[in-house]
């Protein structure tokens, strides 16, 4: 059997990259040449990528059975892969160490590759363009087989779950409509931290590093324009050892946690967890802080690349007395959920609100409250043709 050429090579590791992740990406030569621009002519860790190519998570005697290296070369192969964003190598809470090939975004080598500090310089520059030529050649392949995948887009699960803001612009805590005690919830539903504040005391370790999506929007030459802080990426536990070993972020206090954290909500931004496989009951891995400006998630869902699909415990109310149509929520909503209607008044689509809170936060009139009540939200990307 003939040797693989090295163009081989890229094409079977993108290929095993691409299935990472909840969400498939295309093999084509804009996704090969992000492997290419990230791995280099490092054919070893083409052939270690390989050895993920029946499971995404190995431990040391599997990814021996399924390669030819040493137990010594698969460990500086995974030390190696892990600082360019391809590989998650920490061990389990149990101590075992599984290996776990990242897929090409959320959460892995586009996030990763811009959450640290960075060199503002070519490769940068290229690697950012990549990636949006990718997510573009995705928005059209979605909008050009639109009917044939609302069953699938509509299935996903939720990417992300928000964590609400909990006090005004002026410090009163924003009034909680609780929920009615006659909705049954499942009998497993295990109610997730329901605040930053929550979150933050249960982790020992606790990482900070700069939004990738409002760097990689810089790197393309589009500044956030809301201005928001870029420190606010957080990892907790073990998420938080991985990105401080490679570099990505750096461990922090909970009092700098928490001085970030507001500062964040100072400028509008939204709240948003991460759990493992999507699963609220288990602890968060990280949280982003999102513009309505930058955030990728909201842009794919946007720009009709992707569904808006979260997680929430909480709907917003509004109060139409108090409301002095000002229409300040209606400019702040990340998920343009509110209007103002025929009668000047602010009025919410309950289908498209995550419950981030931001609108009652900004209130001047304190008319918006926030209702309990689990929810799952899913808005299908528009309809670009």
């Amino acid at each position: 059997m003939p040797e693989e050429t090295l163009e081989e090579k890229y094409r079977r590791a993108t290929t095993i990259v691409c299935k990472q992740g909840m969400l498939p990406f295309p093999v084509n030569d804009t996704s090969i040449s992000i492997i290419k621009n990230v791995v280099g002519a490092e054919e070893d860790e083409l052939d270690f990528i390989a050895a993920f190519r029946d499971k995404g998570s190995k431990t040391m005697e599997e990814l021996q059975a399924s390669s030819d290296f040493s137990a010594e070369r698969i460990q500086q192969l995974a030390t190696s892969l892990a600082g360019k964003g391809l590989i998650f190598n920490q061990p389990s809470s149990a101590g075992l160490m599984v290996y776990r090939l990242l897929p090409l975004m959320n959460v892995g080598l586009m996030e990763y590759k811009f959450m640290g500090k960075l060199k503002w310089d070519e490769n940068e520059r290229i690697l950012a363009h990549l990636f949006q030529k990718l997510m573009d050649q995705v928005r059209d392949q979605v909008q050009t087989n639109y009917d044939q995948l609302v069953p699938m887009l509509q299935s996903a699960p939720p990417v992300d779950r928000t964590v609400p803001i909990r006090n005004t612009e002026e410090g009163d805590a924003i009034r909680i409509i609780p929920l009615d005690r006659n909705v049954a919830l499942p009998e497993e539903f295990v109610l997730p931290s329901q605040s930053v504040d929550e979150i933050i005391d249960k982790f020992d370790d606790i990482a900070v590093g700069y939004c990738f999506c409002r760097q990689r929007r810089a790197v393309l030459g589009e500044p956030c324009t809301f201005d928001a802080p870029t420190r606010t990426c957080f990892t907790f536990g073990k998420s938080a050892r991985h990105t401080t070993a490679q570099g990505f972020a750096e461990m922090i206090s909970k009092e700098e946690a928490r001085r970030i954290m507001q500062e964040a909500e100072d400028a509008g931004l939204v709240h948003k967890a991460f759990h493992p496989n999507s699963k609220v009951s288990r602890p968060e891995t990280s949280i982003c802080n999102c513009c309505k400006d930058c955030c990728d998630t909201l842009r794919l869902w946007r720009d009709g690349a992707f569904p808006l699909i979260n997680s929430t415990y909480y709907l917003s109310v509004i109060n139409e007395e108090l409301c002095i149509g000002c229409g300040i929520c209606v400019e702040r909503c990340p998920t343009d959920a509110i209007i103002l209607n025929e009668d000047g008044k602010a009025q919410r689509d309950e289908n498209s609100c995550f419950g981030c809170g931001i609108c009652a936060r900004f209130c001047p009139e304190e008319a918006v409250s926030l209702k309990e009540g689990l929810r799952r939200v899913s808005v299908l990307p528009p309809r670009m043709r």
